[in-house]
């Protein structure tokens, strides 16, 4: 869960995609325009991240990111809900679980293989090595870290308000981790995190019903 899919089938790269749904509208040229441009802006963005100095804190968002992976952070965490959170604990574990892994179907199986995105060129882009996570080979749009950190922080935050601000945050974190790491353009991130918190939102509402009196 949360991983990136590795070895998808060969089709046209997201940038083609684009190109072809833009040209078969009427108003192909505004919208191309604007596609176009936002395309430009994020690579821009993912440049001007690769080019800015930060050691201190390259090492640790490289480990957080890893840590990430196969959607391990938020297992631990949900772990932790249901052994110190009582019922309501392990209810909001539940969710944040269920929603990590309907998530990671829809982007890793679904979204991905449908637009295809070339990973970013990190050698060209200046990304020095202290900030390198392994380079996955599945589609680079969306990311799925951070879809499933946002479904998971969503679904727990929506049964136990308290925790949604903090969980938040280190989804957010996460997500902006593999685009300092060089693995995920900007746009990426922001998707898969939109996609995660939407998922999360329609998982989290399912299981919220009053608790038994007493438990």
């Amino acid at each position: 869960m949360g991983n990136e899919l590795e070895d998808p089938a060969v089709q046209k790269p997201f940038e083609d995609l684009i190109d072809e749904f833009v040209s078969s509208r009427h108003s192909r040229s505004g919208i191309h325009r604007v596609l176009r441009e936002l395309s430009e802006l994020d690579h821009a963005l993912y440049r001007a991240v690769a080019g800015t100095t930060t050691p201190t804190v390259d090492d640790p968002l490289r480990r957080l990111s890893n840590a990430a992976n196969r959607s391990a952070i938020w297992i631990a965490a949900a772990g932790l809900l249901a052994a110190i959170g009582g019922r309501r604990g392990r209810r909001a574990a539940l969710a944040g679980l269920t929603s990590v892994g309907v998530t990671s179907a829809v982007v890793n199986v679904a979204i991905k293989n449908l637009y295809i995105r070339d990973r970013p060129d990190r050698k060209s882009s200046g990304v020095v090595e202290s900030r390198h996570t392994q380079m996955p080979k599945s589609s680079s749009f969306p990311s799925g870290h951070s879809a499933s950190g946002f479904a998971f922080a969503t679904a727990v935050g929506f049964q136990i308000p308290s925790l949604s601000f903090p969980l938040r945050v280190l989804a957010a974190t996460v997500a902006y981790s593999r685009v300092h790491s060089g693995v995920h353009f900007p746009g990426d991130a922001i998707v898969g995190s939109l996609v995660g918190g939407w998922i999360g939102l329609f998982i989290g509402a399912r299981f919220d019903h009053p608790l038994p009196k007493g438990r």
